[in-house]
C-alpha cells in the first residue's frame, strides 16, 4: 500500500475512532442516570454504536476489497470479513473476541430496529451494555495491530 493511500486510511480510521469513543462517552454518561427511559437511552446508543463500528468495517472494505455478494446478508458477512485476513491484500482487521463482542452487538442492532411495539428488557439492555464495555477495552489492540501490519509492509 503506498504511503499516501496508508495515511488517508489510517486518518479516516482515527476519526472514526473518534465517533466510536464519543458513543461510549455518551453510554457512560447514561449509566449513571435513574429513570424509566435511561434503558431505552442506552439502547439506543448501543444501536448508534455497532452503526458507528459497521461505517468503520466500511471504511476499511472501501479500502480493500470493495463488495460483498450477498445482499440479504450484508451486515454479518462485513463484520465477519473483518475478522479474516485476506492473504496479499490486507490482515484481519478483528479478533475472534472482538468478532463474538461486535456480532452480539450486531444482533442487539437488528432487534432494535425492528422492535417497534416491544418494550426493552432492562436485563437483556445489561447483557449488551457488559458486552460493549468489554469492547471498549480490545477493540482499540486491534485496529493497532492492523496498521501496524500494513506500515511494516512498507
Amino acid at each position: 500500500m503506498e504511503k499516501e493511500r496508508l495515511m488517508l486510511l489510517r486518518s479516516s480510521i482515527e476519526a472514526q475512532i473518534a465517533v466510536i469513543d464519543k458513543i461510549y462517552s455518551k453510554i457512560d454518561e447514561r449509566k449513571k442516570k435513574k429513570g424509566k427511559w435511561v434503558v431505552e437511552n442506552i439502547g439506543y446508543q448501543l444501536h448508534n454504536l455497532y452503526c458507528a463500528f459497521e461505517d468503520l468495517f466500511k471504511i476499511i472494505a472501501r479500502e480493500f476489497e470493495n463488495n460483498i455478494d450477498n445482499a440479504s446478508k450484508y451486515h454479518y458477512e462485513l463484520l465477519r470479513r473483518m475478522s479474516i485476513s485476506i492473504e496479499g491484500i490486507r490482515p484481519k482487521l478483528i479478533s475472534e473476541e472482538t468478532l463474538m463482542l461486535l456480532d452480539n452487538l450486531r444482533s442487539f442492532r437488528h432487534f432494535f430496529r425492528h422492535a417497534y411495539s416491544y418494550e426493552l428488557d432492562k436485563r437483556k439492555i445489561n447483557i449488551v451494555l457488559e458486552d460493549a464495555l468489554k469492547l471498549q477495552k480490545i477493540y482499540k489492540n486491534d485496529i493497532t495491530a492492523f496498521l501496524n501490519v500494513l506500515e511494516n509492509k512498507q
